[in-house]
């Protein structure tokens, strides 16, 4: 089992940075794969970005660029550094951890997920 816990959410302004943090307990978040998707008012959870367990990346297009997703296994915690935010990134974003050994930007594939922290971006 591994629980997930988000952090780092708020309120900010068009153009400014957030980073969330992911810090995981349990079983040795090193081994998983993690990734964060994101739910806005309305719409389907997406997919954002995804870092394998030995750290290659990937990122949804209109991320790309402007989000880093990275880790660091000896504190069991993932992070995603979110930059010149937009309104549209407003959302409701969890991380989430698979034991399924292979990329997925699918929501099903993923084990464990955190509760989600709120990210608002007000133009």
């Amino acid at each position: 089992q591994v629980q997930l816990v988000e952090s780092g959410g708020g309120l900010v302004q068009a153009g400014d940075s957030l980073r969330l943090s992911c810090a995981a307990s349990g079983r040795t978040f090193g081994s998983y794969d993690m990734a964060w998707f994101r739910q806005a008012p309305g719409k389907e959870r997406e997919f954002v970005a995804a870092i394998r367990w030995y750290g290659s990346t990937y990122y949804t297009d209109s991320v790309k660029g402007r989000f880093t997703i990275s880790r660091d296994n000896a504190k069991n915690t993932g992070y995603l550094q979110m930059n010149s935010l937009k309104p549209e990134d407003t959302a409701v974003y969890y991380c989430a951890a698979s034991s399924r050994g292979h990329y997925s930007d699918y929501d099903g594939d993923y084990n464990y997920w955190g509760q989600g922290t709120q990210v608002t971006v007000s133009s």
